[in-house]
């Protein structure tokens, strides 16, 4: 009977940390993210883990939760396009592209530049970072509330399926502070299209993702060409 009433007590602690995502949540989710502590919520593709990326302490608990070694970098997500440029090399985008790619389902590989505010302990030895700016206004709400950038990856075990639905990752809800539920997300396992565009009227595809496509013929509208 002990043991079964340890389990539920430990079941009951677990769901009580899932909430709804919802506006009403957006305030106590970017309290956590001040205090350093990793959420789980949803974007416009999958499930995602995310901290404040210039806490170092949080972004490592991140690699501790998916078993992640750290020579594997991490995305940042921000809340408007307006904000990349406190964090990446812009200027040498045409005018109006990364509106046109994002919010979206959209990962941008940018330089970070020496005026860059991100923390030297995120991807350490790496000069470029990918930068995310998720359709999805819940997650928006909390990087604007924040006052800084999130650091993003999928909510699942390194070399795991990607999540889809909260259910997908319910043994590592214990790790996180909260997990914030937005139902079955309809993208598919796909993920971001992540497309690399640190060189000057060049991209290159990296991660076909969920919006290839479509990622493509606006990086071809602003007279990008494909590099090698």
């Amino acid at each position: 009977m002990a043991r079964s009433s340890e389990k539920n007590l430990s079941d009951a602690c677990m769901i009580s940390a899932v909430r709804p995502a919802t506006e009403a949540r957006a305030e106590e989710a970017i309290e956590a993210i001040k205090g350093g502590k990793v959420i789980a919520v949803p974007t416009d593709t999958l499930y995602g883990f995310a901290c404040d990326a210039c806490s170092s302490e949080a972004v490592n608990r991140i690699y501790e939760i998916k078993g992640r070694r750290h020579t594997s970098p991490l995305a940042i997500c921000v809340g408007d396009v307006s904000d990349i440029p406190r964090y990446a090399v812009t200027d040498h985008l045409p005018s109006g592209l990364l509106d046109a790619l994002l919010p979206g389902p959209v990962t941008v590989i940018l330089g970070r530049g020496d005026s860059s505010i991100l923390e030297k302990s995120l991807n350490p030895g790496l000069d470029s970072i990918g930068v995310r700016v998720p359709d999805s206004d819940f997650i928006r709400v909390i990087c604007r509330g924040s006052r800084s950038a999130l650091a993003l990856t999928s909510a699942n075990l390194s070399g795991q399926p990607s999540s889809v639905s909260i259910k997908d990752f319910e043994d590592l809800w214990e790790h996180c502070a909260y997990v914030y539920d937005g139902g079955i997300l309809p993208s598919g396992r796909a993920g971001s299209t992540i497309v690399d565009l640190t060189r000057l009227g060049k991209y290159r595809i990296l991660r076909p993702g969920s919006a290839k496509e479509e990622t493509i013929a606006i990086l071809e509208r602003h007279s990008l060409t494909e590099g090698s």
